[in-house]
């Protein structure tokens, strides 16, 4: 009983104050335009697989290589155990560790930029979706493995003949792929709109 009379008088209050029911509108409609896309989290998780399985594969490769020592799978891939110091595919690596500290601080951003744009991204886009999970996912976990242990762990060695691939990892494959299907959902947007302006 008391409440509900409670409630009462701030339904009251709330009624008799236009700047307070102006101020909760305010609240509401800031809340509603962050969280528009209510799949976001969803995605999210997989963000969290990826970051897992990229974790996952880093310790089996430290565990079970020897750095630099490569071991033949295929007659164009080897698992070759690699400290990477630098960006993806080792950019920078040889520089004098400064760059720990700026690809930390980049991915951090990055990621929480990402995380607020995948967080209003309505609901229907998709594979624009798909791209940040991904592009997250990854991001975040290299950032771990930049923080623990100032390098990133690569293993995958793709390679023809005397040419090779710089060694990289999962999660610099679903950066990858994440920024593949960004540039795809781009394309089919652009073709979309010419066929509109067509017709």
């Amino acid at each position: 009983m008391g409440a509900a009379l409670k409630t009462c008088r701030v339904q009251a209050k709330s009624a008799g104050s236009p700047k307070l029911n102006m101020q909760l509108n305010m609240q509401s409609q800031q809340q509603h335009s962050l969280f528009r896309n209510k799949m976001a989290f969803a995605w999210l998780l997989i963000s969290v697989l990826i970051i897992v399985l990229d974790l996952w594969t880093k310790s089996l490769a430290t565990e079970s290589l020897t750095l630099y020592r490569p071991v033949e799978l295929t007659s164009w891939l080897n698992m070759t155990l690699a400290h990477n110091y630098g960006a993806a595919f080792s950019f920078l690596s040889d520089a004098g560790g400064w760059q720990r500290w700026l690809f930390t601080g980049l991915a951090s951003v990055v990621t929480l930029v990402l995380i607020v744009w995948l967080l209003r991204l309505p609901a229907k886009e998709k594979l624009t979706a798909a791209a940040l999970s991904m592009i997250i996912g990854g991001a975040v976990g290299n950032l771990i493995d930049r923080i623990i242990n100032g390098y990133v762990v690569d293993f995958i060695d793709v390679y023809y003949k005397d040419w090779h691939w710089p060694a990289f990892n999962l999660a610099d494959s679903a950066i990858t792929g994440g920024v593949i299907l960004l540039l795809l959902d781009g394309l089919l947007l652009s073709m979309s709109g010419k066929r509109s302006e067509d017709n």
